[in-house]
């Protein structure tokens, strides 16, 4: 089904990584700027994220002498310097995701470029390097990040969802980048979040189901070579019940064998490996896919929303 798979290390069938957006309270004053402060409950559901579950998370990937990768707001990083610790104390992966989950594609070229280089400045300050890795807040890719990231020596970015398996985005400049395609059905966002003040109210269900959703897309993964990724949140996933589910996949995973449990920058690395020695040749994607306004749409189009 998949028509190109890429050849994993030492022939194994699949690749699967697990990340985590450590967005904590930075998308409660996103979201509400005036009044952040007052809405103290959302503000610990979202902390609970760097000042409980990241240690959880932690802790189960280093029982399986495993690592995992962290995409964490500068903002976050600076405002929770503990959790920032914990990762590195454990050899796990921070990547870059804004400084303060700003929305890149409501930005200017350079107000996108401030925050991006800001950012950076702060993962610098606070590991030593710069980040391999980039996700766009809310997937928010805008027709300049293309352009931006190369230029701060950026390997990926996974952001988009055009493939199975890791592909190239190319601006029309030739500036490249490796593109780890993530996908909403392997998101927790849809699958958990609760919350009046985040505007978002799933019906609140048991882990299993969730569980069931991701168990399937790893399956296709599996049967058909592909890459198996999971985007979820510490403040979301990183509760003791949904934990329990994300170890029984570590598990069923190392138990089934034959699949490649990596960080992101891991698979970013070895898909360029591979690139570079012509022994896969990946899907390329131009980016931005278009310019303003399809000339087949009516003038008085109406914008639908869905």
């Amino acid at each position: 089904m998949i028509k190109n798979p890429m050849p994993w290390p030492k022939g194994i069938r699949c690749a699967a990584s697990f990340s985590w957006d450590m967005d904590a309270d930075s998308i409660l004053h996103m979201a509400h700027p005036d009044d952040a402060n007052t809405r103290v409950s959302t503000m610990s559901y979202l902390r609970y994220g760097p000042q409980i579950a990241v240690e959880r998370i932690c802790d189960l990937f280093e029982k399986y002498d495993l690592k995992t990768t962290f995409f964490c707001p500068a903002w976050s990083m600076e405002e929770h310097p503990y959790a920032v610790e914990r990762i590195l104390k454990g050899g796990h992966e921070i990547a870059h995701h804004g400084y303060m989950h700003e929305l890149p594609n409501l930005n200017t070229r350079d107000r996108e470029a401030y925050w991006t280089n800001r950012a950076v400045e702060t993962h610098v300050r606070m590991t030593g390097k710069k980040p391999a890795g980039y996700r766009a807040p809310w997937y928010n890719f805008s027709r300049n990040t293309i352009e931006i990231l190369p230029d701060h020596g950026f390997l990926y970015d996974s952001s988009l969802m055009g493939d199975d398996v890791p592909y190239k985005i190319r601006s029309r400049t030739g500036k490249e980048l490796i593109e780890l395609p993530c996908w909403w059905t392997t998101d927790d966002w849809p699958h958990y979040v609760h919350n009046f003040d985040l505007d978002y109210m799933m019906t609140i269900q048991p882990p299993r189901l969730a569980h069931e959703v991701y168990w399937s897309e790893f399956e296709a993964a599996y049967e058909f070579k592909g890459y198996w990724m999971a985007t979820w949140h510490p403040f979301v996933t990183g509760r003791a019940a949904r934990m329990r589910y994300v170890e029984k996949m570590l598990k069923d995973m190392i138990e089934k064998g034959d699949v490649w449990l990596a960080t992101h920058e891991e698979v970013a690395k070895h898909a360029k490996k591979t690139f570079d020695a012509g022994e896969y040749k990946p899907r390329i994607d131009t980016l931005p896919y278009k310019d303003g306004r399809i000339p087949e749409l009516a003038e008085d189009a109406v914008p639908l929303r869905g």
